[in-house]
């Protein structure tokens, strides 16, 4: 029964990967689509109907999938080792898979904004908002490996250094483009 559970979590590990994978691309999608916005009109046609269908198969193809195998995997773990509901480290774990979760299912909303061509957030929100996918990963990461609700504090202060080092890089890349 051992080698089932580490092939369960090898599993899970390589859906998580390729979960996160579909959520960083997604808004990139994102990103470049409402760019587009701003093109020539026949230019902007041809830029936003090719982003709708890279969009879809992303978003239906291996985001979607990838979430939804990651939980049933995870689940399955969890229903064969219920012990790591009694530990706080993982308890706040599980919160931050369902402010995932949470994530998935606005970029969902936005996915299908843009389908519908209604763009309702710059370039600039959306490079934040893709930031936040970060902050998710980092945290999970730093929880799990550690085990420990220090170990995460430790975790998030380095993540907010990273933060404000992300923040001053778009901002120095916006201003880049603007020359």
């Amino acid at each position: 029964m051992e080698n089932l559970s580490l092939y369960l979590k090898a599993l899970h590990i390589i859906f998580v990967v390729t979960w996160f994978a579909g959520l960083f691309y997604i808004v990139r999608l994102f990103i470049y689509h409402t760019e587009a916005e701003s093109k020539g009109e026949q230019e902007k046609n041809i830029l936003q109907n090719q982003f709708k269908i890279m969009e879809k198969r992303l978003w239906y193809g291996i985001a979607w999938p990838s979430m939804l195998i990651t939980l049933l995997l995870g689940g399955w773990m969890l229903w064969e080792n219920s012990s790591f509901l009694l530990q706080a480290y993982f308890i706040l774990k599980l919160c931050f898979v369902g402010g995932l979760v949470l994530y998935h299912i606005k970029c969902h909303l936005m996915f299908k904004q843009l389908q519908n061509n209604i763009i309702k957030h710059t370039s600039f929100k959306l490079r934040l908002w893709n930031e936040l996918a970060t902050l998710f990963l980092v945290s999970i990461v730093f929880l799990i490996v550690l085990k420990s609700n220090t170990g995460f504090i430790w975790g998030i202060l380095g993540l907010l250094v990273f933060s404000v080092t992300m923040l001053l890089a778009i901002k120095i890349y916006r201003g880049g483009r603007k020359n």
